[in-house]
């Protein structure tokens, strides 16, 4: 684990909000001088960055995205969505994250809150946001990690995650993206701060490490008809999820070809495939001992 890493863990989280207050400001000053001075962003130039990445008439895609990584775009989310619509195309089908949990799991489930599936804000950004309150989107039944969707695919891949002890099953939109051979886009972000596929194999395989809490917790979740549901699931165990060293797999993703970098705007990303990405952890893992806790195998 790098310095960086280590620091913020032991920083009172008071300062960590102060400096990304202080931050956002001096961002957004810089974004109102980019505007200013008719530095724009626009749709067009976004498609023309998503096609050169080899983004797909017809692809299903999962994005995970900082809008302000990205630099000063024209209209904001609405430009990046309709730039990632262009790029996929009316036989495509689009996803984002939309979990309400802006934080620990864990603090989250124990607060008893109710996950309204048509209210609940996302805390995933503000694309994703926008995203979720498009006409026509899909959004998953699961109170920690639900998924939004759009276009031919989606129900199939959000019908099966209501009621699922864990997020990132096979019954996961997580998961059955992987069977359409769909892509994920990481835009401005990192595994480290979006790698929720990492978490497919521990629950594809006979995991090692105790990741889940030991509690399994009853939550309530409200339906598209305002129809109340009470469901299990489990979180993750904060303990060990302090041990994540999660980018420090990106090597190995470059190596075995799983993903490739690009930028978007003026942001850094990383485009996965996501079947292979699953393969590749699996094989890791049984070969090496490799995970996101162990990226250098089993004996580091």
């Amino acid at each position: 684990m790098d310095l960086r890493k280590s620091i913020r863990k032991i920083i009172p989280a008071f300062l960590i909000n102060k400096a990304k207050t202080y931050k956002r400001k001096k961002f957004n000053n810089s974004l109102s001088e980019a505007k200013s001075k008719g530095n724009l962003i626009v749709a067009s130039t976004l498609l023309s960055q998503l096609e050169k990445m080899g983004i797909e008439q017809g692809d299903s895609l999962l994005v995970h995205a900082s809008l302000s990584k990205m630099g000063f775009i024209q209209d904001g989310p609405a430009t990046v969505l309709d730039a990632l619509f262009s790029a996929i195309g009316p036989n495509g089908t689009l996803l984002m994250p939309s979990s309400p949990v802006d934080g620990l799991q864990l603090s989250y489930v124990q607060g008893q809150p109710i996950f309204d599936v048509k209210l609940s804000p996302s805390k995933m950004g503000a694309i994703t946001e926008k995203f979720r309150l498009m006409a026509g989107v899909r959004r998953s039944l699961h109170p920690t990690e639900p998924v939004c969707a759009f276009g031919p695919q989606a129900e199939f891949l959000t019908q099966g995650h209501f009621n699922q002890l864990t997020p990132y099953n096979s019954f996961s939109p997580f998961y059955r993206l992987c069977g359409l051979k769909g892509k994920i886009l990481y835009v401005g972000v990192t595994l480290d701060n979006a790698g929720t596929s990492l978490h497919l194999l521990e629950d594809a395989v006979d995991f090692a490490y105790p990741v889940y809490y030991d509690t399994i917790f009853q939550l309530s979740v409200k339906d598209e008809n305002g129809v109340l549901h009470h469901v299990k699931t489990k979180v993750h165990n904060p303990i060990y999820s302090k041990k994540r060293r999660c980018d420090e797999l990106i090597p190995l993703f470059l190596n075995k070809k799983v993903c490739q970098k690009f930028l978007l705007g003026n942001a850094e990303c990383l485009l996965f495939d996501a079947n292979l990405m699953f393969q590749t952890m699996k094989d890791a893992y049984e070969s090496d001992g490799i995970t996101m806790y162990t990226p250098k195998g089993i004996s580091t």
